[in-house]
């Protein structure tokens, strides 16, 4: 059990850290528009052009109509940033920007893209209780199966209890609390077993 309580404390930790570096990397001026991104069917997509701020900052930025429009521009939904691998799907469901996780599931992003960590959305969005985005998530059939490189899925982070848990919110309220993440313990303690629910 010990064993366990520190591999969930790893997972956090490194899961903490990836998003702290993906948002220091999309507050900066960093545009990783690509021609990759910027490529368009020669008649179809001829009028829409990606925007200027790429997805990731985009997302971060809760920025829904930049979002869309990379969507309209056939842009690449699924890239990951270089630090820790990161989609702009995996951000979202970490910060709880629900609109533009579901138009990035509506407009087919990979929902089982992994990153550094082996971490997907769903392994986020049940983590932090994004209840809609579970549902969304599940109902456009991500993989409950996958594991982390600690071995945990995402029902393994609902697990367990309460008091054993909250120390690791308290640590990603820490790190990602001036960074816009909002914690609401008791909705967390609450929606848990019900994440669990959905999640079996």
């Amino acid at each position: 059990m010990k064993a366990q309580k520190s591999n969930s404390r790893k997972v956090i930790m490194s899961t903490m850290m990836s998003v702290f570096i993906l948002s220091f990397v999309a507050c900066g001026n960093n545009k990783e528009n690509s021609a990759g991104e910027q490529s368009q069917t020669p008649a179809a997509k001829a009028e829409v052009k990606a925007p200027e701020t790429d997805i990731h900052t985009a997302t971060f930025l809760g920025d829904l109509k930049s979002v869309q429009q990379h969507i309209q521009a056939d842009s690449d939904l699924n890239v990951q940033e270089p630090t820790m691998g990161s989609t702009a799907l995996i951000s979202a469901s970490v910060f709880g920007k629900t609109d533009i996780a579901i138009a990035l599931i509506k407009a087919g992003a990979d929902l089982n893209i992994q990153n550094n960590e082996g971490s997907t959305a769903l392994h986020s969005a049940s983590f932090l209780c994004r209840t809609e985005i579970v549902e969304m998530l599940i109902a456009n059939d991500a993989d409950k199966t996958l594991k982390n490189i600690y071995g945990f899925t995402a029902l393994d982070g609902v697990m367990g209890p309460w008091a054993e848990i909250k120390p690791i919110y308290d640590e990603f309220a820490k790190a990602l609390g001036p960074l816009g993440l909002k914690l609401d313990y008791e909705q967390l303690e609450e929606t848990r077993p019900l994440i669990a629910e959905i999640l079996q």
